[in-house]
């Protein structure tokens, strides 16, 4: 079993409850079999580690590798034409009712093969793992029929395969009415919805099961059509909610024991006090809010004072969110959002993993948990929210590296 030891580092083990960041300098890190055995100061490396591999980061910071754990990262054609109208006017709710939007990215999504899908996807992902990103969640939603709803969950599965990245898959063919379906959002969930979440359990290409909940998409009454037979697949949901109205999508997630709710900028106090209650994740896209120019903030200050964890995200998308950054979004949600850094890096290691049902895992740098590892050419992890535009990765140690 391989052992290593990381010397010469500075820890942000983003552990809560100690130093910001759970700062460690002049630290160590002991790696056996892609496992952490052990971290902390350099004066206390355990006896049994005297002899081991050494890899010397010349005081460079470490963090637990980044999440990105809201993506459509798989999807065909691009809509910078709907940027354009947007630009010139036309509202979110207007571009999708002329049948723009999600419905758009549908047409070209379908028209794709497998193959084409996954090689349309690969420099998206790309980009994500050159700064420090290694656990990705991909979403479904752009077939809207089962054949390509099917499709698109393979196609996520192939690229975990073909990167040094693992990937989370989310089922979401309740996004949007398809066209054939138009007027008749009940018989869309009856024909293609539930029986699409079957034949996506039954061949594993599901993790999670996702929903927009918005008058322009499903109801909170819909929705819980769909999340009652996750409950009975024995997967996990999470929520699109709050994004554009207030329909108390979130509060029904949470009464799912959703792993998260996800945009919430219409969000209410009921609705924190229920997200709190269950434990779910309040992901922010600031990304999305960013390229439809919203002015409605979500409301951290109530997820502090309820202690909702706070994660953050890319929603990396063709329509709404074309952003590939990770290290941008952690920017945005500070500068938008008005996180701390602390807290926004915490969104995107700690809280990213609570989000996806990976806390156990990842996230944290501490023993037990995966070597998922970035190391930063930086003197402090406020500087991964600070800079625009800059990546400051030296190397990303996961998977058969680690």
């Amino acid at each position: 079993m391989k052992r290593l030891l990381l010397i010469e580092a500075r820890l942000a083990t983003m552990v809560p409850g100690g130093e910001p960041y759970g700062l460690i300098d002049d630290a160590a890190v002991a790696v056996e079999g892609g496992r952490i055995a052990w971290a902390g100061s350099r004066a206390d490396i355990p006896s049994e580690w005297a002899g081991a591999e050494r890899m010397r980061l010349g005081g460079r910071l470490v963090t637990p590798a980044l999440i990105d754990c809201h993506t459509h990262l798989v999807f065909g054609g691009n809509r910078a034409r709907e940027f354009e109208m947007r630009l010139n006017g036309a509202t979110y709710e207007e571009i999708a009712r002329a049948g723009g939007g999600i419905v758009s990215t549908v047409s070209a999504t379908r028209a794709m093969s497998e193959d084409e899908l996954v090689v349309a996807a690969l420099p998206h992902l790309d980009a994500l793992i050159a700064e420090g990103v290694a656990t990705v969640e991909i979403k479904s939603g752009y077939g809207l029929s089962i054949e390509h709803e099917l499709k698109m969950l393979r196609a996520a599965r192939r690229l975990a395969a073909m990167r040094n990245v693992r990937v989370k898959t989310s089922y979401l063919a309740a996004h949007a009415v398809p066209p054939e379906f138009k007027g008749r959002a009940d018989a869309y969930i009856n024909e293609v919805v539930l029986p699409g979440l079957e034949a996506a359990h039954a061949e594993g290409l599901a993790d999670a099961v996702d929903g927009f909940c918005e008058g322009i998409a499903f109801s909170p009454e819909q929705m819980a059509r769909v999340f009652d037979k996750a409950r009975a697949l024995g997967l996990p949901v999470k929520l699109h909610a709050e994004q554009l109205t207030s329909l108390g999508g979130a509060k029904l997630a949470a009464r799912y024991g959703a792993l998260s709710a996800d945009h919430l900028e219409y969000l209410d106090e009921e609705g924190v006090a229920a997200m709190a209650a269950a434990g779910t994740v309040a992901v922010l896209l600031p990304g999305a809010f960013y390229t439809l120019r919203e002015t409605r903030l979500p409301p951290v200050e109530s997820f502090r004072r309820a202690g909702v964890p706070i994660a953050v995200a890319t929603d990396c998308n063709p329509g709404t969110s074309p952003l590939t950054s990770l290290l941008l979004s952690l920017n945005m949600a500070c500068t938008l959002f008005r996180l701390t850094p602390e807290e926004a890096l915490a969104g995107a290691t700690r809280e990213a993993a609570r989000a996806l049902g990976l806390a156990a895992e990842l996230g944290t740098i501490e023993p037990g948990k995966r070597a998922e590892l970035a190391v930063w050419d930086t003197e402090h992890p406020a500087e991964l929210a600070y800079r625009i535009g800059f990546n400051p990765l030296h190397r990303l140690i996961a998977g058969d590296a680690a």
